[in-house]
């Protein structure tokens, strides 16, 4: 599963186009080339999300060691990449899907150009980043070249967590995801959840097409108050067909939500949802801490 992944696996009853062929290649050159022409865009919207909200949690904590973020579906690393490195998600397409720049190199290469690609891009106030995906190339590659300070090929919601990642877990301060959820369920976030001693914060992009209840109901039986950012939704990518479309809007017509303004403009549309304790709700509200812009 990959970061934001915007469609299920083969054999789904989603009605969305099939690109599992994607998400668990050598290198993250096809993901791109294969997504930017349907203007997939939730890892930017996160890119700010989860950039304020590391920030406000780091500030907290003046002395301790980095932050420690989980990022789920992690894939190919696309979320750490915009997280800890000074770029934006249209510079990961340009240098992915450039022929000139990227195009002739082997797989191996190109981790070793990357390596040194992000060295230098790196932001002074990085965070300790895991990646989870099922996908294991997708996290080796992401590990390989510097994104992850450690990656797990793990499927959470097929088998518990290994004595490594349990280990790891330990020191989670903000667990992300961009899409993930309907491919992962509570079953995944409970794993977790049974891993950390303290409750993380919890912030995920959710399609509006999948119910987040039964996972904020999980994250509620561990001392989570979930939230929904009120005043906006995120766009995630276009429908790649018409078939896609028609599927999303019957799957939102039985959740009685109206697509005026939203997926009426030919994209998926994902809910922010950020669950944290009760004490930190009530310290600042989601709005203050969420960029409304970008």
């Amino acid at each position: 599963m990959a970061a934001g992944a915007p469609q299920p696996s083969a054999g789904s009853d989603w009605g969305k186009a099939d690109f599992e062929a994607i998400y668990d290649c050598p290198d993250p050159r096809t993901y791109f080339r294969t997504l930017r022409p349907l203007d997939y865009q939730i890892p930017h919207h996160g890119q700010g999300v989860f950039r304020a909200l590391a920030e406000h949690l780091q500030r907290r904590r003046p002395g301790r060691t980095p932050l420690q973020v989980v990022d789920l579906c992690c894939s190919y690393g696309v979320n750490a990449a915009l997280l800890n490195h000074k770029l934006s998600l249209a510079d990961l397409y340009d240098r992915y899907t450039d022929a000139r720049e990227t195009g002739g190199l082997s797989a191996v290469l190109l981790a070793d150009e990357d390596r040194t690609f992000f060295d230098e891009l790196r932001r002074p106030e990085a965070v300790r980043t895991i990646g989870i995906d099922a996908a294991k190339r997708a996290v080796g590659y992401a590990e390989r070249v510097g994104l992850l300070d450690a990656g797990f090929a793990e499927n959470l919601e097929a088998a518990e967590p290994s004595a490594r990642l349990r280990r790891t877990l330990a020191g989670t301060d903000l667990i992300t995801v961009t899409g993930g959820v309907g491919y992962i369920s509570a079953t995944t976030f409970g794993r977790l959840l049974a891993c950390t001693p303290e409750p993380p914060w919890v912030a995920a992009f959710v399609l509006r097409t999948v119910s987040y209840g039964p996972v904020a109901e999980l994250l509620a039986a561990h001392g989570l108050v979930t939230e929904r950012l009120p005043v906006r939704t995120f766009r995630q990518r276009r429908f790649a067909d018409l078939a896609e479309r028609r599927a999303a809007f019957t799957a939102l017509q039985a959740r009685g939500l109206d697509t005026t303004g939203k997926e009426s403009d030919g994209f998926y549309h994902a809910d922010l949802y950020l669950s944290r304790p009760a004490a930190d709700v009530a310290d600042v509200t989601v709005e203050r801490l969420v960029p409304l812009t970008g």
